[in-house]
């Protein structure tokens, strides 16, 4: 690399740090509350980044610095408050600051990254060699690890330098002195460091507590896949896109219905309000809640009667029903709970009491979601509910005049991996292909492992032409991807078909389209991407 192209790459990281620090401030949000000191670190932070971005030519950065100051002058004009219309804004904006890389060769309207983190992660396992294919396997993801043999390279590496996060054998260097190091390492810092524990066996509550107690935020058993690594580092670390909460609110009183917006709003927490009760379950499949705050008596019917229809519906069995009323009558509390509410909340109530509780409650049901709709070994959306999502996608499609792709994804000669190597490298290949898709594709495409080897995608938005360029670029990608064996390294690559919606497609055409797509692909030779074309 020349002087000029190493100059360049350092002004881009200053850029990227300076990025990561409107993340972190962004991401306050979901514990705390808007006020004046929160947006004034937001725009502070964002001012830094633009006058950064501007100075050292970074075009991307710099446009969404200055959208993030919009958003911030329309809450000003908004007396200071932030409403549903910003909260989306903002989180977008930052989404997009999250997910932008340093690759000038990439399309900038696809290709989204993550930006590395500025500190390694420190790796410090029994096995080293077990630690060292851990760090290859971040590497090929874009993350910087370093692997320790022994407690005293791991120290000495402390004192040079500390990382954004370590992962710890229980046993490192030693029968439960991982456990031992790791809490003297936290006691001697003044900030404590994500800390994620790991045991090849699995281990008893006693184990586990004492992980707890030297600051385990998570510990890993049996095995440890860079997919599942990855995730939780970028979470622990704050480098993680945090999606608002977002909350139907039915009460047939507009001012009850504006006051709980604006309460919940100023958390952060996305809402959308039915003056009409009739209109729920209409509203449920377009702005699809995490929660649902009824009031309990409603001319119209009652809240009780609402929950009821609404539990009839498959899709929104899990969803946690608030009821938010003035009745202070503990058993027709009881009574309406038994009749598919979740919790019940008495008006007058303090605005912390409410957005503690919404947000206790999403969060648990978003956890339970994910492991309802989706796949236990590459945590993509399982076939049923890609199904879902390409219905809704298309109904949304239509009904905005938008394009939208349909993509399936096989990988080439699958069998003949498991056959020669094994099923463990087999489900490898499969996280890392889930992995390497969740990485490089937008946050509005829905990625899912349709079965097996074969995964779907729906890419809204999205004119085939330009999905078959994306995915193309990731197919090539993925292939550069070498996976440690014993005789040779494995590569592995995979067939893709593309199809657009039309005017006449159902999801059962759209899906026989692109397996059509995709069955061409195999058999013009494989590692290829295919676009569904009509018979005429």
């Amino acid at each position: 690399m020349s002087d000029q192209e190493e100059l360049k790459q350092h002004f881009a990281q200053r850029v990227i740090h300076q990025a990561r620090e409107v993340l972190e401030v962004w991401q306050q949000l979901q514990r705390g509350e808007w006020n004046d000191n929160y947006r004034n670190a937001l725009a502070d932070a964002t001012l830094r980044l633009r006058r950064f971005a501007e100075r050292f030519g970074q075009a991307e950065h710099s446009e969404l610095a200055l959208g993030i100051e919009d958003c911030l002058g329309d809450i000003e004009d908004n007396r200071g408050r932030l409403s549903s219309t910003s909260i989306a804004t903002l989180s977008q904006l930052v989404y997009r600051l999250a997910r932008t890389g340093l690759r000038h060769s990439d399309t900038q309207s696809q290709a989204v990254y993550v930006p590395p983190l500025s500190k390694p992660v420190y790796i410090a396992l029994q096995d080293h060699q077990r630690a060292e294919h851990v760090v290859r396997q971040l590497e090929f993801f874009s993350m910087t690890a370093q692997a320790f043999a022994s407690d005293a390279a791991f120290r000495a590496a402390m004192h040079e330098r500390h990382p954004a996060a370590i992962v710890m054998d229980v046993d490192f260097n030693g029968p439960g002195e991982g456990l031992k190091l790791a809490e003297r390492i936290q006691q001697s810092l003044d900030e404590k460091l994500p800390l994620i524990f790991f045991s090849h066996a699995d281990t008893d509550t006693p184990t586990r507590l004492a992980a707890v107690r030297a600051g385990g935020l998570e510990f890993f058993t049996g095995s440890l896949d860079a997919s599942s690594l990855l995730e939780k580092i970028e979470i622990f670390t704050r480098t993680a896109h945090y999606e608002p909460f977002r909350v139907l609110i039915v009460d047939d009183s507009r001012a009850q219905a504006t006051h709980t917006e604006r309460v919940l709003n100023n958390a952060g927490i996305i809402t959308q309000t039915l003056i009409e009760p009739i209109q729920t379950i209409a509203a449920l499949a377009e702005f699809q809640p995490d929660l649902i705050i009824l009031d309990m008596y409603m001319p119209a019917c009652m809240g009780t009667e609402l929950a009821k229809v609404i539990r009839q519906h498959e899709r929104y069995v899990s969803v946690p029903i608030i009821y938010l009323s003035a009745e202070d009558d503990l058993d027709k509390q009881l009574d309406a709970m038994n009749e598919g509410g979740d919790d019940f909340l008495t008006k007058p109530i303090k605005p912390s009491h409410l957005i503690a509780t919404v947000r206790t409650r999403a969060a648990r049901a978003r956890s339970l979601k994910a492991r309802i709709v989706r796949d236990s070994l590459t945590g993509l959306y399982n076939h049923t509910h890609s199904l879902q999502l390409l219905e809704d996608a298309s109904f949304r499609a239509r009904r905005d005049g938008q394009p939208l792709s349909f993509a399936m994804i096989d990988i080439d000669h699958f069998k003949k991996v498991n056959d020669t190597y094994g099923h463990p490298m087999g489900d490898r290949v499969i996280k890392s292909l889930a992995l390497f898709l969740k990485q490089r594709l937008r946050k509005t495409d829905h990625i899912g492992r349709y079965g097996g080897e074969e995964f779907a995608v729906v890419l809204p938005d999205t004119r085939a032409e330009d999905a078959c360029k994306v995915l193309d670029e990731i197919r090539r990608r993925f292939a550069e991807i070498r996976y440690p064996a014993k005789q040779e390294d494995l590569t592995c690559t995979f067939s893709c078909g593309i199809t657009e919606l039309t005017a006449d497609s159902d999801i059962k055409l759209l899906t026989q389209q692109a397996d059509e797509a995709l069955y061409r692909a195999k058999h013009g030779g494989r590692n290829r991407v295919e676009r569904f074309q009509p018979v005429t």
